[in-house]
């Protein structure tokens, strides 16, 4: 494995276990393994700031109430049905 593949991979496994840790703990391998990769990857630390302030922000949408009237037009329901009709009759 060549250097610039095994950096794309480590922080593809850098960017599920810092995904990971948002739903459950991680285990203590995965924990140093992430902690020793961050040391060295600027581009890891800037996806977990990015990914905290989505989760945040998703977790904000969430608990705010919809807005009352929320229609889509006509001619948005009718373009959306063609496209869908259209993309059913590929197959």
């Amino acid at each position: 494995m060549n250097k610039l593949t095994k950096i794309l991979y480590n922080c593809r496994k850098a960017t599920f276990m810092i995904e990971k840790r948002m739903v459950q703990p991680l285990s203590f391998q995965e924990n140093i393994e992430l902690r020793l990769h961050l040391v060295t990857c600027g581009v890891c630390r800037l996806y977990i700031k990015q990914s905290h302030k989505i989760d945040l922000m998703v977790k904000q949408i969430l608990k705010s109430p919809p807005p009352a009237n929320i229609r889509l037009d006509d001619d948005f329901k009718k373009e959306l049905k063609q496209r869908i009709e259209k993309e059913l009759n590929k197959s």
